[in-house]
């Protein structure tokens, strides 16, 4: 899957694999790729940027520490994310459930009133 599919998702399902707990860069990345099945296999150009975005709006926090002599930004859901990922959850509940009704064969469509 490419990472323009994830247009306007992205930052939710970085939120959401921070839910778990802190992560460095490539974790959050194996993370993606892990729980996606191997579909989200994206680049470190698009989720670092990503990251960085979600740490401006206060979403996330990053610390440095050191691992086996390699330094390690590791990141975290703050409490402003949480809020945020409950909200993302509820948006896309929402559009999906929409969406369905058009897409998903199994969902009836409305009878007009």
């Amino acid at each position: 899957m490419k990472a323009q599919a994830l247009h306007g998702h992205l930052d939710a399902l970085l939120l959401a694999v921070l839910e778990g707990g802190a992560l460095h860069g490539y974790a959050i990345i194996e993370a993606l790729r892990v729980r996606s099945e191997g579909n989200l296999d994206l680049p470190t150009g698009t989720i670092y940027p990503a990251l960085r975005r979600l740490e401006r709006a206060g979403h996330v926090a990053s610390t440095w520490s050191t691992v086996n002599g390699r330094e390690r930004r590791t990141y975290e859901l703050t409490d402003t994310g949480r809020r945020a990922l409950a909200g993302e959850r509820a948006g896309w509940h929402e559009f999906s459930s929409t969406v369905g009704r058009f897409l998903d064969p199994a969902t009836p469509p409305a009878n007009p009133a």
